[in-house]
């Protein structure tokens, strides 16, 4: 399996991503607080599927 370097726009989303679900962690925040753990998970759903995928 050859894998890709993710593309700055998805890398910069996914941290984006990462970020608001930290930051929902521990600041209380609407629509985030209750979803940190789904956030978090999702950047680094991105970053795996920009990984192994190369048009992602």
């Amino acid at each position: 399996m050859k894998l890709n370097a993710p593309t700055q726009s998805v890398w910069l989303i996914a941290v984006i991503v990462g970020c608001l679900g930290l930051l929902g962690h521990f600041v209380a925040l609407p629509y985030i607080s209750g979803n940190e753990l789904w956030l978090i998970s999702l950047g680094f759903v991105l970053l795996v599927f920009s990984t192994v995928f190369k048009k992602f």
